[in-house]
């Protein structure tokens, strides 16, 4: 069941600053699935869930924009990682809760946003994040704004890692075992090579 919330106490932001270095140092976000960029995929995924978008990148800035605020890395974390876009978004963040995907999950589930929340409004954490068949999947997370100053003095301290930033802040998994599809990564060509070919079946069935 859905839960009712409201979409205007919530931001999303948009993964979109990596190096794309297994697509050959391509802008994943303007890789083209079925005629359309991924950018504009998630976004239609993301934006119903959301009040403010938010889009961290650190190329393309104006194409971009033409989908939500942009947000580049800030000059302290360049190079940083994710984590450095998620700093990014916190940043800006103008609501009491952020709602974090990737650029390269196009088949996101509707009610990401709402699970996600869902024990973060309950008062179990400040932060969860995806899980699905064993996997987890810390890209796509919802989180408290609080968590912007831990963040900060994780990353000057020299951390990196997502899933253990995470771990620090006590993190919930959600699990999503319902939507497997949900959450196939297009890390490669062949990736996306077969999200094409699922795309094509989703579009018939």
């Amino acid at each position: 069941m859905k839960q009712c919330i409201d979409t205007s106490q919530i931001s999303g932001l948009i993964l979109a600053g990596g190096q794309g270095s297994r697509m050959a140092g391509q802008d994943k976000g303007w890789l083209e699935l079925a005629g359309l960029p991924l950018i504009v995929r998630v976004r239609a995924r993301l934006q119903p869930q959301v009040g403010e978008l938010l889009i961290s990148a650190n190329r393309n800035l104006p194409r971009y924009a033409a989908f939500g605020r942009t947000v580049p890395d800030a000059a302290e974390f360049a190079g940083c990682g994710p984590l450095a876009g998620l700093e990014a978004g916190l940043s800006v963040c103008a609501t009491d809760w952020l709602v974090v995907a990737p650029c390269d999950l196009p088949f996101l589930p509707d009610d990401l946003a709402a699970r996600l929340l869902a024990p973060l409004l309950r008062g179990e954490a400040k932060l969860s994040a995806a899980g699905c068949a064993g996997r987890q999947h810390p890209a796509c997370m919802a989180l408290s704004v609080e968590l912007l100053a831990d963040l900060r003095a994780y990353l000057r301290a020299g951390g990196r890692k997502v899933r253990e930033w995470q771990a620090g802040v006590g993190a919930l998994e959600v699990g999503f075992h319902d939507a497997p599809e949900a959450f196939h990564n297009l890390n490669t060509p062949d990736e996306l090579a077969a999200a094409v070919a699922y795309a094509s079946q989703w579009r018939q069935s």
